[in-house]
């Protein structure tokens, strides 16, 4: 006999325990203005082509410009210093861009400063239960050296640093 159904709290909770990097998603709305979420559901999907797998709340004021609008979009991996820029994305904000080093990459808003920029074509997207899977096709970026930020215990906090 199995293990019974965990309750929503005890998922929450036993989720709480994994450690994510924290992720800016852009894309352009309808409007033709930016928008953006905080994100920690990101992964690597594939490597052959080069992927990235995102988990976007339905209740995202930004899920059908980066779901359902232009053909790209970004992921933007901060670093350990930019708890301030996760926390505006994370918020319910007009304008999450106000006071940002930011611009256009094509249709993709581009934030500066980031640790990981990946710009990627959209190449599926999954709708399940309350959230939209999305995968991407990286077509250009970089990577720079640096301490993630990252969240864990339901903090946006916590740093990891190099070896010790």
């Amino acid at each position: 006999m199995g293990a019974p159904a965990p309750d929503a709290e005890l998922f929450t909770d036993a989720m709480a325990g994994l450690a994510s990097g924290v992720a800016v998603v852009t894309a352009v709305r309808a409007d033709g203005q930016p928008c953006g979420l905080t994100a920690t559901s990101i992964s690597a999907y594939s490597s052959d082509p080069p992927s990235v797998l995102v988990s976007i709340g339905h209740g995202s004021r930004c899920h059908s410009a980066v779901v359902a609008g232009g053909e790209c979009f970004a992921v933007h991996l901060l670093r350990s210093t930019q708890e301030d820029v996760a926390r505006v994305f994370a918020s319910r904000s007009d304008d999450k861009f106000a006071g940002l080093e930011w611009y256009w990459d094509g249709e993709v808003p581009r934030i500066e400063g980031v640790l990981v920029y990946l710009r990627c074509r959209r190449a599926a997207v999954f709708e399940r239960y309350d959230h939209s899977i999305l995968v991407g096709d990286a077509e250009g970026g970089f990577a720079e050296d640096g301490d993630p930020l990252v969240y864990m215990a339901r903090r946006m906090d916590w740093r990891l640093s190099g070896p010790v």
